[in-house]
């Protein structure tokens, strides 16, 4: 453990971590405590200036970059890695095996299945009216399904799915659902041809 982190006493972390300076974990939800521990697998490697919100499930083996965010109530896996500047929101679901590169945004209600790889600077959406009345009450991030890729760069639209072992290619918008071992492509993204399996 690092002295210059800090660690609140709601936080509970397996054997052998490593967590760099300047880290915060198990903040405080306000302006309403949710008042429940995070817990941290074995094998952590938190790096400097990661904030860590309560109320979080991590497995073992979880990395992050600098400067991660992950706030507050996520369900994270085993072999999860978050980078450097990326944002978690709340309410997510990460299974294992996860890669999600530097300066993504995920937010909340959003699912990413077993060993789904996101690239760097993807953002997922939520809303599909933003700031509209009852805009809150149906928020539905994408589900992101086992062994997909997410090029760099890439935008995805709300509830949207990307079907297992399929490629989005870098840059990219999602509007539409994508089926299973297809690669889709463009603004708006669409299917170029099939996946070899």
């Amino acid at each position: 453990m690092n002295i210059n982190a800090k660690i609140f006493p709601n936080v509970v972390i397996g054997i052998n971590p490593l967590i760099e300076e300047q880290c915060i974990l198990g903040i405080t939800c306000k302006p309403i405590p949710i008042n429940k521990e995070t817990k941290i697998g074995k094998n952590a490697l938190i790096r400097s200036g990661t904030y860590i919100y309560e109320n979080n499930q991590i497995g073992d083996d979880f990395t992050t970059g600098n400067r991660a965010i992950i706030r507050e109530s996520n369900i994270i896996g085993n072999n999860v890695s978050i980078g450097s500047m990326t944002s978690l929101a709340h309410n997510i679901i990460i299974e294992d095996d996860v890669r999600i590169h530097s300066q993504c945004f995920i937010p909340e209600y959003s699912v990413i299945k077993k060993g789904a790889w996101i690239g760097p600077g993807v953002f997922f959406t939520n809303s599909k009216y933003p700031n509209q009345t009852n805009s809150k009450k149906n928020l539905k991030g994408p589900t992101i399904e086992e062994e997909a890729i997410i090029g760099a760069n890439v935008t995805i639209l709300p509830n949207v799915t990307v079907g297992s072992k399929s490629i989005i290619g870098a840059g990219s918008v999602v509007v539409t659902n994508v089926p299973k071992n297809k690669i889709f492509v463009g603004n708006p993204a669409k299917e170029i041809k099939r996946k070899d399996k």
